[in-house]
């Protein structure tokens, strides 16, 4: 089972989208993230079950 999934998550600082990895295997967790292009915090919300992701939330922290 691969517990390191791909996702794209929007930027609430200046919009853009970018793909991150992410975690699995420790379920539905918050964790803060940079922004890949304005490397300004992201909080990061995911619901998730090993090896699969629900949804992925993120916003200002």
């Amino acid at each position: 089972m691969h517990y390191i999934q791909e996702a794209s998550i929007d930027c609430p600082w200046c919009g853009e989208v970018f793909d991150t990895t992410l975690d699995t295997s420790q379920g539905p967790h918050e964790h803060i993230e940079d922004c890949a292009v304005c490397c300004r915090p992201i909080s990061v919300s995911v619901e998730c079950e090993p090896g699969e992701i629900y949804s992925v939330q993120s916003g200002r922290p």
